[in-house]
C-alpha cells in the first residue's frame, strides 16, 4: 500500500465550486488537520451536474470546474500545504445526456449500431427490440408524438434530445426512417419493463458500462491514470462496485495499471457480512464505520419502545425486516421498477435451454417467479460468484434451476456466466432500490436509523460490540475509510444525532408529536406526519423549501401515497401545506424551538462523541465538506449544496467552536495512532486506548445518563491531560468532569 492518508476532506465539486475554489479552500483544510483531499469525479460530466457521475467524456477533465490546468494547480497548492488528492472514480456508467452528442461513444452507438467499435463499451442485450436499443424519452406513445419529430439533416430531433441517423436513412418516410435506425424511440414509461440496456439502479439516463472489457478500462481510465502517474492524483474512491462484473478482477487491474495506489471501494456491507479479503484495495468508504458509531449511540430498548408507538400513532403495523422484503418484491414484479433486468435475466435462462436440451422447457413466468423469490430474500447487497462447477445435471423444477444457476452448480458456458453476473448485478440494484430508497422512507419508527449501509432491524449497539468490530477492522483492515456524513446520507451527523436522542425518550416524544399534531389540525396521513415532525426535529430551524423538497422526495420514493411515475397532486399539495402551515403557525414554531432547544444538550453530546470515535477509531477518518461545524443537512439535493470554509471563528456558535476544536486536536494527533485497546468502563461510556499514552472517552445515551444519581467514574491510574481543555487529572476521575470542555 502507498503512503494511506491519515484523514481526508471530502468535496463536492460543482459549477458553483470548481477547483479553484477547492485551492482556496487548501490553507484552511491544511490547518484542519488532514492528509488528503477528497475530490467527487473529475471528469467531464452533464452540463450543470451538481454530482459529476454522470460522465459524458473520459478524456478530459471537467471544464465546468476548471479543466487539467485548474486541477494541476489545485494538486499544486496542495502539495504546498502538505496535501494530496483522491479522486472519484465512476466505472460503471455515463450519462445519456440531452442533447445525446455530448456522449461522443454513445453516439456514434447510435448511429452505427452494434457495428461500432465503441459498442463494446455499453452493457446492450442487442437480442432484444430486434437489435436495436430501447431510447424511453417520449412523453407519450409514438403515435402520439410522431408529429413532434423533426429530421434535420443527418439528425433527429425531439425536443432538446437530438439522435443521429443511420447513413442513408435521411430522406425516408419518417415512420420507415424511424424503423430503420438502431434505436428505438418510445414512451418513457416503457423503461422499467422494456429497457435492453443496463443502467444504474433504475436511472435511465446513465448507462451502464462494460470496464471488465481492457480497452474499454484503458479508454475510461486513461485519464486519471496518467494523472496518478504524474502525481497530480494519490489515491481513487471506486463508486458502486456491486454495479460492475467483476469487481475483484476490476481492483486488480486498477491496483496493477496504478501501482497499487490507495483505493477505497464504495461497498455497502449487510449485517455481518465482510469486505471479501483478497479485494486489491484498502477497504471501503466507510458506511461500516457510519452504522457502527451510529448503533453504538442509541438505545436499543428505546427503539423497540418507540416502534410500539410508532405503530399506535400511525397505524403502520410492519417492523423493518418485513418492509425490507416488500420493497425488495416490488422491485421485481412484472410492473416493477427493475422488470427489465428480470426480463433479460429470464431470455438468458431460455438462451441456456436452447443451448442444452436437459435445461430446456422451464416456463418464463416460473423462472421469473423464481428469481424474484430469491431477490426478495437475498441478505446481502450481492453475491461474489465463484468459480462454476457442474454437480446436479437435470434440475427438478424451475425454482431449482435458477437456484442452481446462480450458485454455479449447473457448470460454466458464456451465458450460464452471464446469468450469474447478472443475477449478482440486479441483486445490488434490488437492494438499493427495494430497501435504501423504499422501505426506508416507508417504516420509520426513528429516522436516523434509515441510513445508507443502515439495518434498522437491529438498532442500537452495545459498547463491546463496538469495541469487538474496531479490533477486527485494525487488524484486518486498517487503512479502510471511515465516515458519519457524506454525499448520499439521508441526514448529516447531527441531524442523526439529535434524532438519536428521541430513542433515549420515546413516550415523551410521542407526547410531544400528539400535541404538536393537535395544534396544528392534524393529517390523514399519520406516517407522513411522523415524517414530518421528525424531519422538522432533525434540521430545525428549517426554511419551508428545503423542508416541503425532502417530505415530497421521501414521499415519492416510499411509492404509497405518491410516486415519481404518477405523482398524486392532489396529496402531495395536503402534505406540502400542511407542512407550511406548520411553520407559519407562531405557537408550533415556539414549542418545537422550545423541544429542539431541551434536546440539544445531549444531541451536542451525542454529534462530538461521534466526531471523537470517528477521528480516532481504526481506520482513514473521512469528513464530508463542512461537517467539522455543525450540520443540517438532509437528503440530496439537500446536501450537495456549496459550503463556506473558514468562517470567522467569532461568528460561530459556542457548539461549533466546541465542535472545531475537537475536530482540530484528534486531527493533529501523532499518527498513525497506536494499538486499539478497548477499556472496561461504565455502559455509558465507550473508552479505549490507542497505544499506551492516549485514552478516548466517548459518552453515550447522555439523556438517560443526565438522570442518573450516581457518578460515573473511570480509573485511569497514573497523571493525565485532557488534550480539550488542558487540565491535569489523577486517578479516577468522574466522567462528568472528563468531558467538561470549557
Amino acid at each position: 500500500m502507498i503512503s494511506p492518508p491519515t484523514a481526508s476532506y471530502r468535496l463536492q465539486l460543482q459549477p458553483s465550486f470548481t477547483l479553484a475554489d477547492a485551492a482556496a479552500a487548501v490553507p484552511y483544510l491544511a490547518g484542519l488537520g488532514v492528509s488528503h483531499l477528497h475530490l467527487s469525479p473529475l471528469l467531464e460530466a452533464t452540463p450543470g451536474s451538481t454530482h459529476g457521475y454522470d460522465t459524458v467524456d473520459h478524456t478530459r477533465i471537467s471544464g465546468q470546474l476548471g479543466g487539467e490546468r485548474a486541477l494541476r494547480a489545485l494538486a499544486a497548492t496542495a502539495r504546498e500545504h502538505g496535501l494530496k488528492l483522491i479522486a472519484d472514480i465512476v466505472p460503471n456508467h455515463m450519462a445519456v445526456p440531452v442533447p445525446e452528442s455530448l456522449n461522443s461513444p454513445l453516439w456514434h452507438v447510435l448511429r452505427h449500431g452494434p457495428r461500432s467499435p465503441y459498442a463494446r463499451w455499453f452493457d446492450i442485450d442487442w437480442t432484444a427490440h430486434d437489435g436495436r436499443i430501447l431510447l424511453p424519452v417520449l412523453g407519450d406513445r409514438l403515435g402520439a408524438v410522431l408529429d413532434q419529430l423533426k429530421v434535420d439533416g443527418d439528425t433527429l430531433r425531439y425536443y432538446d434530445h437530438v439522435f443521429p441517423l443511420r447513413p442513408g436513412t435521411e430522406h425516408l418516410p419518417l415512420t420507415e426512417l424511424l424503423r430503420r435506425q438502431h434505436y428505438r424511440l418510445a414512451w418513457w414509461k416503457l423503461a422499467d419493463s422494456q429497457l435492453n440496456y443496463r443502467r444504474f439502479f433504475t436511472i435511465n439516463t446513465l448507462i451502464a458500462l462494460r470496464v471488465e472489457d481492457p480497452e474499454v478500462f484503458l479508454a475510461t481510465h486513461g485519464v486519471l491514470l496518467r494523472l496518478h502517474a504524474e502525481g497530480v492524483i494519490d489515491g481513487f474512491r471506486v463508486d458502486h462496485p456491486d454495479g460492475l462484473a467483476d469487481p475483484r478482477g476490476y481492483l486488480n487491474c486498477l491496483a496493477e495499471h496504478s501501482g497499487g495506489a490507495y483505493t477505497v471501494v464504495e461497498k455497502i456491507l449487510s449485517g455481518l457480512e465482510h469486505l471479501p479479503p483478497d479485494w486489491a484495495c484498502a477497504g471501503t468508504t466507510g458506511y461500516d464505520a457510519l452504522r457502527h458509531i451510529d448503533g453504538v449511540l442509541t438505545d436499543r430498548a428505546g427503539v423497540a419502545r418507540l416502534a410500539e408507538l410508532y405503530a399506535q400513532y400511525t397505524d403502520v403495523h410492519t417492523n423493518a425486516a418485513e418492509a425490507a422484503r416488500l420493497g425488495r418484491a416490488e422491485m421485481t414484479v412484472p410492473h416493477g421498477e427493475l422488470a427489465a433486468e428480470i426480463n433479460r435475466l429470464v431470455r438468458l435462462a431460455e438462451r441456456i435451454g436452447a443451448e442444452e436440451p436437459e435445461l430446456a422447457d422451464h416456463m418464463p413466468l416460473a423462472v421469473r417467479t423464481a428469481l424474484c423469490d430469491l431477490f426478495t430474500h437475498y441478505t446481502v447487497y450481492r453475491p461474489y460468484p465463484f468459480p462454476a462447477e457442474r454437480t446436479i445435471t437435470v434440475p427438478e423444477t424451475s425454482k431449482q434451476f435458477v437456484e442452481l444457476l446462480t450458485q454455479g452448480h449447473l457448470g460454466s458456458s458464456p451465458t450460464k456466466d452471464e446469468f450469474r453476473t447478472r443475477f449478482a448485478q440486479t441483486a445490488s440494484a434490488v437492494a438499493a432500490k427495494g430497501v435504501e430508497d423504499t422501505a426506508f422512507y416507508r417504516f420509520h419508527p426513528l429516522l436516523s436509523l434509515n441510513e445508507v449501509g443502515g439495518d434498522p432491524a437491529h438498532p442500537g449497539l452495545e459498547p463491546a460490540d463496538f469495541h469487538c468490530w474496531a479490533k477486527w477492522m485494525e487488524q484486518h483492515w486498517p487503512h479502510t475509510m471511515t465516515v458519519l456524513s457524506t454525499h448520499d446520507t439521508k441526514r448529516s451527523a447531527d441531524a442523526r444525532y439529535r434524532l438519536a436522542v428521541l430513542s433515549e425518550m420515546p413516550d415523551h416524544w410521542v407526547a410531544q408529536c400528539t400535541a404538536w399534531s393537535e395544534l396544528a389540525g392534524g393529517l390523514p396521513d399519520r406516517n407522513a406526519e411522523w415524517l414530518l415532525w421528525q424531519t422538522l426535529v432533525a434540521a430545525w430551524p428549517i426554511e419551508p423549501d428545503r423542508l416541503v423538497g425532502v417530505l415530497l422526495k421521501s414521499l415519492r420514493e416510499a411509492k404509497q401515497a405518491t410516486n415519481w411515475r404518477s405523482p398524486d397532486t392532489d396529496y402531495e399539495a395536503a402534505v406540502t401545506d400542511y407542512a407550511r402551515a406548520v411553520l407559519a403557525s407562531p405557537e408550533l414554531s415556539l414549542r418545537i424551538g422550545e423541544f429542539v432547544e431541551f434536546l440539544e444538550p445531549f444531541a451536542q453530546s451525542n454529534s462530538l462523541s461521534a466526531a471523537l470515535l470517528h477521528l480516532t477509531m481504526p481506520g482513514v477518518p473521512d469528513l464530508y465538506q463542512g461537517s467539522e461545524l455543525p450540520l443540517y443537512t438532509l437528503v440530496d439535493p439537500d446536501n450537495r449544496a456549496p459550503v463556506v470554509f473558514d468562517r470567522p471563528e467569532s461568528q460561530l456558535s459556542e457548539f461549533a467552536r466546541r465542535k472545531l476544536a475537537l475536530t482540530r486536536t484528534a486531527l493533529h494527533l501523532p499518527r498513525p495512532l497506536g494499538p486499539y485497546r478497548p477499556l472496561e468502563a461504565d455502559p455509558h461510556l465507550v473508552a479505549y486506548q490507542r497505544g499506551s499514552n492516549l485514552t478516548i472517552v466517548a459518552p453515550r445515551l447522555p439523556y438517560t445518563l443526565a438522570q442518573r444519581a450516581t457518578a460515573v467514574t473511570l480509573d485511569l491510574p497514573g497523571q493525565w491531560r485532557d488534550l480539550l481543555t488542558g487540565r491535569q487529572f489523577t486517578g479516577e476521575v468522574t466522567a462528568a468532569a472528563l468531558l467538561i470542555q470549557e
